[in-house]
Parts: C-alpha cells; structure tokens; sequence
C-alpha cells in the first residue's frame, strides 16, 4: 500500500564526469609480470574455475546476466597495472603484507589481484570499469540494477 509520501518505482539516468590522471607507464607487453596475467587465466581454466566470479559468488553460479558469448576477461580488483608506478608501496603493504618482497609488478599480475570477469560485469556500462563503485556494489543484491 503506497501513500503520498511513497515514491514510485523509476528509473533515473546518472551520469558521472571526472578525469583520472594515469602515471607513466610503458607497454604492457614488455612487463615481465605479463606472462603471469595471462598464466592466471590458463590457470582458472586448468582449475575448472573458468567462470565468471560475478556470477559464482554472488548469483550462486548463475550466470544468465552475464555475457558468455565473448571469452572471460581478468580484472585487476585491487591495483590496476597502468597505476602500477603510482602505488603508496607503505599503504599497499599495510593491507597486503608481504608485497614488496614479492614485488609491487609481480603482486599486480597475480591472482591475489585478479578476478574473471565477463564483459558485463567487467567493461559495460554496469561493470566495475565504468558504474559507480556504490551502483556496482548495489548490483550484488539487486538484479538488473543497471540497465
């Protein structure tokens, strides 16, 4: 039972416009960590955990809103490789003891830092590369938030 103060089911476009300053970085290609980014996704599939980690851990497996049509994609969850040059190494080790041993480039291609990803959760306009950090976190509980 709704009353005047209820508002109404709707949709509402939102826009969001900043600029995000990247460090100087060189080609991915030529990181000796590369090959590690790539392992991780053979790895997965090795594991029989090729799947997209959306969909498994917060839709119990179902993957129906994902895009399955184009191959999976890994997603640096923590540390992007192109802001690898940036990092607070003091601030990156606090929450992940250990780091700057292994080595802040190694870390950033290793699966601590990894996800599979399908194109919608990863790249779209309702993935985590593009939707507001509280929308993409609002989709876990909410199917077909973001359309």
């Amino acid at each position: 039972m709704t009353d005047e103060k209820t508002v109404s089911a709707h949709d509402q476009k939102i826009t969001h416009n900043y600029t995000l300053t990247y460090p100087e970085h060189g080609p991915r290609e030529s990181d000796p960590a590369y090959a590690d980014f790539h392992q991780f996704k053979k790895n997965r599939k090795d594991a029989g955990t090729y799947y997209c980690d959306f969909a498994q851990e917060f839709r119990d497996g179902d993957s129906s809103e994902c895009t399955l049509d184009k191959p999976l994609e890994a997603h640096h969850k923590h540390i992007e490789w192109a802001m690898l040059n940036e990092v607070d190494l003091k601030l990156l080790e606090e929450q992940y003891p250990g780091v700057s041993e292994m080595g802040v480039g190694k870390w950033v291609e290793s699966a601590e830092n990894l996800e599979l990803l399908c194109v919608w959760h990863h790249r779209s306009h309702a993935g985590k590369h593009t939707a507001a950090f509280a929308d993409f976190e609002a989709q876990k509980d909410i199917r077909k938030l973001i359309k």
